[in-house]
């Protein structure tokens, strides 16, 4: 076996067998939720292009960081699923069946719904913090990006692979997303970028509260 095989089976070797038997087992539906996901943000994506939708879903799952916080929390479950009009919807539907799809099958639908609501939280808490910052702070925000729409998969995606590769403990492919964001935000400093980077944040912060609580039970088992 030649090292860099080596070192894939090393990497991704937890990874791939939680992830083939189920697949092998069951196809398509071992990922329902996942399927589901990319049908309704597929459905979002006609939706909003129709002249007699856009307002329905700007209403129901746009979320920018001059609105009320209740409803920013209101919309932010659905905004989600709600492509950005200025990127390829292709995009955010390959990141929800492929992310979302490996999270489903090694981590559950639940684990899955409530690590990916965290990093879309993340990330629109955190524009609330940027621009009160404001531009002059490192981590804050133009007053302008009040007004941007903040949809789209994304930061869900970010943190979710983040949380599998700790999970399974492909911590170089966890470092490499980690280290894409931050390169994203150094290329091009905006509202999207440092929302990547609060995901993050939230989702490592789950990762040691996991950690903690496994040790926990791991010694009192021990003791026993």
């Amino acid at each position: 076996m030649t090292r860099i095989a080596r070192w894939a089976r090393t990497e991704w070797g937890l990874l791939y067998l939680a992830v083939r038997g189920p697949l092998v087992r069951r196809r398509w539906r071992a990922a329902p939720m996942a399927i589901g996901a990319v049908c309704l943000t597929a459905v979002l994506q006609f939706v909003q292009n129709q002249s007699w939708g856009y307002q329905f879903v700007q209403n129901v799952g746009a979320v920018r960081a001059e609105d009320p916080l209740w409803l920013a929390l209101l919309r932010t479950p659905l905004s989600l699923f709600v492509p950005a009009l200025d990127l390829p919807v292709w995009g955010a539907l390959a990141q929800l069946l492929i992310v979302f799809g490996i999270a489903e099958i090694c981590l559950g639908r639940w684990r899955t719904l409530v690590i990916a609501y965290a990093a879309t939280l993340a990330g629109t808490l955190y524009a609330r913090l940027g621009i009160w910052l404001g531009p002059d702070s490192p981590l804050g925000l133009p007053a302008t990006d009040s007004q941007v729409v903040d949809t789209g998969p994304s930061a869900a995606v970010v943190g979710l692979a983040v949380f599998l590769a700790w999970r399974c403990r492909a911590y170089v492919t966890g470092g490499v997303v980690i280290a894409a964001m931050v390169v994203e935000v150094l290329l091009k400093d905006n509202l999207a970028g440092k929302e990547h980077l609060a995901a993050i944040a939230a989702v490592l912060a789950l990762c040691g509260i996991s950690e903690v609580r496994h040790r926990r039970r791991t010694g009192r088992v021990a003791m026993r």
